[in-house]
């Protein structure tokens, strides 16, 4: 129960993050990336070649995995990912080629949900394939800071 209290803590800090693009990262409680490819430029136009933001990506979705509460976070091109059990990660969601990746860096250095890739993403629904241990997760979105409906709490580890 603690974990799960403590998750609902992480996406309610997390859901008002961003005031609305002004480039400024001091205000954001999640860890910022290492490396942030042009946080302030907003992307739509330029060369074919540059990634766009992640858009449909955007909210808070949660899984269990091995008995962990797993939530990742997307605002814009920032991600963030947290695990019961000390787990931080965060880096980029973008949509290149008309896929959308997902590019984490964990502060333990746990590289299993390093690099992402999207297989699908509907309102309520976000199905990644991590290239590490994970394999394929599917995520539930959770809105208004509250814990989605069916995901098993009971039991999440420490």
């Amino acid at each position: 129960m603690a974990a799960a209290a403590g998750l609902a803590g992480a996406l309610v800090l997390t859901g008002c993050s961003d005031d609305g693009g002004s480039g400024e990262d001091s205000a954001t409680p999640a860890p910022t990336p290492s490396a942030t490819a042009t946080a302030g430029s907003g992307g739509a136009g330029g060369s074919g070649a540059s990634a766009s933001p992640a858009g449909a990506l955007e909210g808070s979705w949660l899984t269990t995995a091995g008995g962990r509460a797993v939530a990742l976070m997307v605002t814009g091109e920032q991600a963030a990912l947290f695990a019961t059990g000390g787990t931080v990660c965060s880096g980029t969601a973008r949509k290149d080629a008309g896929t959308h990746t997902i590019r984490l860096k964990c502060a333990d250095g746990n590289e299993d949900r390093a690099n992402g890739t999207v297989d699908s993403v509907g309102a309520s629904s976000l199905k990644v394939t991590w290239e590490g241990a994970p394999g394929t997760e599917t995520y539930t979105k959770a809105e208004g800071g509250k814990l989605p409906s069916g995901l098993p709490a009971t039991g999440l580890g420490s």
